[in-house]
């Protein structure tokens, strides 16, 4: 039983979000291309305007075709409603526990669960990356965006963190994915499966960044390897990457591609899971179901089906409230990894944690013309 006298424990839940609704298209898609910390344009206070006012109607579409808006933020409410519920129980200690949403491009803000918290009088909180695995493009880039959200609002020295920045390997997620797996493959007859493809497909990033030595590649690749041992590879697979925006170079191969190649291998069962996903939004029920759902038909699969998302499913909120406990438990400030910058950053506020619990360590980086872009995290 928790004490209701007690200074909760705030929990954060970093996200993408996405539009509630079609007005909210062209704003989001602004402040995604203002975003340099995921995509480096020319001119970029002129371009990025110019590239999402080019986007917004056929963005807009896509959304109506999916009910008008995206449901991430009602997923990500429902889960961190489970999540706290559990979390009551099995840290007894750090109860009681809230959980704020903040999306990176649209409200529910930084700034809005950071202000939350302060009236709610918490004194420890969670930074928890809803990306499962770590990149400098998600996690690091809402992680940079909360550290500048409490400058903003006057709130630096409200809270002391710790981050939750990477699980790609965590035993409860991993269970939880295979069961999504599972759940796919039930869709096929029985005597087929053996002959189903299974495509994971992880959100893209821009070249550049991998180039910069991103950890995302390599740790999509093990939670693929994780769920493909629980399967017992027992179905042939493939990694693939989608929702590739803007005229740069991205992270292949593209899953429109895979799909493409397998239809013209002959291949005649597809299920595509979304390995690098928390909820169903846009990429799923659009991208997934609907534009590659109808390629898949042009090019000869007679059965392309999509694992479910993970969205309400009760062993996946037992999962994060797992990983929530164990990480208070542990005392830590973030995982051992997260300190050290890849080896070609040079953005001088990455891996920061503000007033962190305990000491960790972060590597410097070199100053240069290129850092000056992106400010300075305290």
């Amino acid at each position: 039983m928790s004490d209701p006298q007690k200074a909760p424990t705030g929990i954060v839940m970093m996200n993408l979000g996405g539009p509630k609704n079609l007005d909210d298209v062209n704003p989001f898609l602004k402040a995604l291309f203002a975003d340099r910390e995921i995509i480096q344009l020319p001119l970029q206070n002129r371009l990025g305007p110019f590239i999402a006012n080019r986007r917004t109607k056929s963005v807009q579409k896509n959304y109506e075709d999916i009910g008008g808006g995206s449901p991430i933020l009602h997923w990500t409410e429902e889960q961190g409603r489970g999540m706290v519920e559990r979390l009551d129980a099995l840290s007894p200690d750090t109860a009681p526990h809230k959980f704020y949403v903040a999306f990176r491009y649209i409200d529910p803000t930084s700034d809005d669960a950071l202000r939350a918290m302060a009236e709610d009088g918490v004194e420890r909180a969670v930074a928890f990356t809803q990306y499962p695995q770590f990149s400098c493009a998600t996690t690091g880039s809402s992680m940079n965006e909360l550290w500048r959200a409490a400058r903003r609002t006057g709130l630096s020295d409200r809270f002391t963190w710790s981050v939750i920045d990477r699980w790609p390997t965590h035993d409860g997620f991993i269970e939880s994915m295979t069961h999504t797996v599972r759940e796919g493959l039930e869709q096929f007859d029985a005597t087929d499966r053996k002959d189903v493809v299974l495509v994971f497909s992880a959100h893209s990033l821009p070249l550049s960044i991998v180039d910069r030595g991103d950890a995302y590649p390599a740790e999509v690749g093990a939670s693929v390897h994780e769920v493909m041992s629980r399967l017992g590879y027992r179905n042939e697979y493939l990694i693939s990457y989608q929702s590739e925006v803007g005229p740069v170079r991205w992270l292949g191969p593209s899953t429109e591609k895979v799909i493409e190649n397998l239809g013209s291998k002959k291949r005649k069962r597809v299920l595509v899971v979304p390995i690098a996903f928390t909820s169903d939004h846009i990429e799923t029920l659009h991208e997934l179901d609907i534009e590659y759902g109808e390629l898949a038909h042009e090019v000869g699969i007679e059965e392309y089906r999509r694992a479910p998302a993970l969205n309400g499913l009760p062993s996946f909120q037992d999962a994060i409230a797992d990983l929530v406990a164990d990480h208070l438990a542990s005392g830590q400030a973030a995982t051992p990894n997260y300190g050290l910058r890849c080896p070609g950053c040079v953005n001088p506020q990455c891996r920061n944690i503000l007033n962190p619990v305990a000491p960790y360590a972060r590597t410097a980086v070199t100053p240069s013309k290129e850092s000056k872009l992106y400010g300075s995290g305290r």
